[in-house]
């Protein structure tokens, strides 16, 4: 600002308008920064999420989801989403993730992991994950979603490193998956991170490329073998049961014979003592009617009969049942 200097004949008035005017002009200017500054002071938080209200830098308080005001300058409303489902890829990175702890950029190196038996293996996984703690999440640990990938890496490397390559590739991945995520938890909460470990889920296991074939080999042995044997099985448990029904027929066959003949016996033994009390108090009439029963039972089944009257003197008595043989070469 240029002082000009008084002189005797200038009047006072046109002195002090430039300084008022300066001093107009900062005024509104400040004015407009505050009406700015107390504009944008406004924050949505959303429904799943909840905001921590730091005034110059310290912890003053947790916000509800909906529109909150900070103070320029003096407050600070830091958005945690505590209802959202998080979740880390390791040896693969999904395209427009939101996280940016999420993808894997040294996928290759993440996923190669050595055996208990000293074999390779190219293992990918993802950690689902859930803030429950927003207070302890930013002020418990220094990076926690940063901690978290080292800690899953170490875990998953430890419990890969406990377990054959034939387990890892094929009969382990539910106890893989379990164990990693048992002692992820104990990790997480042993370092404070305010997260909370939902599941630990392995990708696709595979070989590494050079011994692909061969590993494709083996699988293809090993299917083949489980169809044979599950073939096998289908046949016993189809043989089997029926081998036992009909083994169960027979032995009610058998029961059902036995009852109906000692049923029948007993039948027989009380007639022949009926017919025995009747034979006693009558044994002639008795005789006579048991053998025109059994006559009667017998002459039907009789092709020929010939009934020889024993009045008759002089004749053979004979009683011819059966045809006589008729030569070969009669006609």
């Amino acid at each position: 600002m240029e002082i000009i200097p008084r002189s005797p004949n200038m009047p006072t008035g046109l002195q002090v308008k430039p300084f008022r005017l300066v001093l107009g002009v900062i005024a509104l200017i400040g004015l407009l920064i505050t009406l700015v500054s107390l504009f944008f002071g406004f924050v949505s938080i959303p429904a799943n999420s909840v905001g921590l209200r730091m005034r110059f830098g310290a912890y003053l308080k947790t916000e509800n989801p909906g529109l909150a005001y900070a103070l320029p300058y003096v407050d600070e409303i830091q958005i945690i989403p505590t209802q959202r489902l998080l979740k880390l890829e390791f040896g693969f990175a999904s395209r427009n993730a939101t996280n940016v702890f999420q993808g894997d950029r040294d996928s290759e190196d993440t996923e190669t992991m050595i055996t208990g038996d000293l074999n390779t293996a190219l293992v990918p996984w993802v950690v689902q994950y859930r803030i429950i703690d927003p207070r302890i999440y930013l002020f418990g640990a220094r990076e926690p979603e940063k901690t978290l990938r080292d800690l899953s890496e170490s875990v998953m490397r430890e419990v890969i490193g406990d377990r054959t390559v034939d387990e890892v590739l094929t009969i382990g991945r539910h106890d893989i998956e379990s164990a990693s995520l048992d002692r992820l938890i104990n990790l997480s909460s042993e370092y404070g991170l305010g997260l909370q470990i939902q599941q630990v889920q392995l990708a696709t296991v595979r070989p590494p490329a050079v011994v692909q074939a061969a590993f494709n080999e083996v699988n293809q042995a090993q299917q083949e073998k489980q169809t044979a044997i599950n073939q096998a099985w289908a046949v016993y448990n189809d043989a089997v049961p029926n081998a036992r029904g009909q083994a169960k027929a027979r032995e009610k066959q058998a029961e059902a014979y036995a009852f109906r003949r000692i049923n029948q016996a007993k039948g027989d033994a009380d007639k022949f003592n009926l017919l025995l009390a009747e034979y006693r108090k009558a044994p002639e009439p008795t005789r006579r009617r048991l053998y025109l029963e059994a006559m009667e039972a017998i002459m039907p089944a009789l092709e020929k009969k010939v009934i020889v009257d024993d009045s008759i003197k002089g004749i053979l008595q004979t009683l011819p049942l059966a045809e006589p043989a008729t030569p070969k070469n009669a006609r």
